[in-house]
């Protein structure tokens, strides 16, 4: 048996008034997700336990077979691995976006997305001009990037996700508690630093907004995962752009596939994406396949972008992958689920259970679901699971 698990990241969303009183995904054509529904079974997964935040952290380890309660111990060490940061037992991983303030206030998250070749540029210099023997800076991926403080400095600071908090003032959302006075003199000098940099004057000078602060939140200390083949058997790689997503992979001990051109938004690789899982599971038992762009569009409040990717995701990467377990040798099973909501309404993500579908090539039994959304996906044989336990409900199934 060969097995996909396909994410739409942030796919599931709530009813909207542009779209008639329907979802994206009932508003979306997604024809592969629907054959996988109404000739599969299905469910709703609870991907964020009780007590955590409805974070991709989670939600995604949850996904991978990773009971949170168990294993997690913070979003940035996760990013830390796949970046290739080693981090000593001591040492506190930040996830360190680039974002546009504006009168006070968080105007972009993302700082337009910026490309990553700006942002190396402006974590460089970061990194020069307030990188010390207790705090390092290092680039990532377009907003996304690492600061790492050592000697357990800021183990204990409270921090908000800056998406959490697009269009409000900073003042009230500062690190705060041990430790958050340091942290948020940095993101103010961090200001100074990148306000009047040339890469952000020539970004304003384009029509861009500037990175012209950073936000640092999701800290922790290395994680201990058990190898993902010793807990279920299966050898297993993941493709993703995001390096939360690899970092998991990394400690997992999965194989994590680069695909050029995948950049975690509307322009990503897709079909690289999907021939990558293709050629992946010639040797593999396993592949996790993660698009980020349905999120994206989430944070950014836009029903078209997100119609778009969740339309993509199905036509570009479900489609394919389907198309090629059909016409395969060996029998395949296909999981197909969003990691959390991220409904328009609010930007952001939320603890909403997600629907999931489960198609075998070699079993023909279906529930009766036709479409795959968050009301249909109710009514399905497979009931409430808790999301940690779905790898093994899909390896053990006869």
């Amino acid at each position: 048996m060969k097995y996909a698990v396909l994410i739409g990241d942030g796919m599931a969303d709530y009813p909207i008034e542009k779209l008639g009183g329907k979802t994206i995904l009932q508003a979306a054509r997604t024809p592969a997700m629907d054959y996988i529904a109404a000739h599969g079974k299905a469910g709703h997964a609870k991907t964020i336990p009780e007590g955590f935040p409805p974070g991709s952290d989670v939600a995604n380890m949850s996904i991978l077979g990773y009971d949170p309660a168990v294993y997690y111990s913070g979003r940035a060490p996760l990013e830390a691995a796949s970046m290739g940061v080693a981090l000593a037992p001591d040492d506190v991983a930040f996830r360190c976006n680039l974002i546009t303030i504006e009168h006070g206030r968080i105007k972009d998250y993302s700082a337009g997305h910026i490309s990553s070749e700006e942002a190396k540029i402006l974590i460089e210099t970061l990194d020069a001009e307030l990188g010390t023997d207790e705090l390092s800076f290092y680039p990532g991926i377009s907003y996304r990037h690492l600061m790492v403080a050592r000697k357990n400095l800021g183990a204990e600071t409270d921090c908000t996700p800056p998406h959490d908090i697009t269009g409000k003032k900073i003042d009230k959302y500062l690190p705060r508690g041990k430790d958050g006075a340091f942290f948020s003199d940095r993101i103010k000098a961090s200001m100074i630093v990148l306000e009047l940099h040339p890469v952000n004057l020539k970004r304003v000078e384009g029509g861009k907004n500037p990175a012209n602060s950073i936000w640092v939140w999701g800290q922790g200390h290395a994680p201990e995962f058990t190898p993902f083949q010793e807990l279920y058997g299966k050898t297993g790689a993941i493709i993703s752009a995001v390096d939360l997503l690899k970092g998991i992979g990394i400690y997992a001990g999965l194989d994590v596939i680069e695909v050029e051109g995948a950049t975690g938004y509307l322009d990503t690789n897709y079909e690289g994406k999907a021939n990558a899982a293709i050629e992946v599971l010639k040797t593999k038992d396993l592949v996790f396949v993660h698009v980020e762009a349905p999120d994206e569009a989430g944070h950014e409040g836009s029903v078209d972008k997100k119609l778009k990717a969740v339309e993509d995701f199905d036509s570009r990467i479900v489609a394919p992958i389907l198309k090629h377990a059909q016409t395969s040798d060996e029998p395949f099973t296909i999981l197909i689920l969003p990691d959390h909501p991220t409904p328009i309404s609010i930007k952001t993500h939320t603890q909403d259970p997600i629907p999931f579908a489960i198609y075998r090539t070699d079993n023909k039994e279906s529930d009766g679901v036709q479409t795959f959304d968050e009301d249909s996906a109710k009514k399905g044989s497979l009931g409430l699971v808790k999301a940690s336990n779905l790898i093994g409900m899909l390896v053990k199934a006869k």
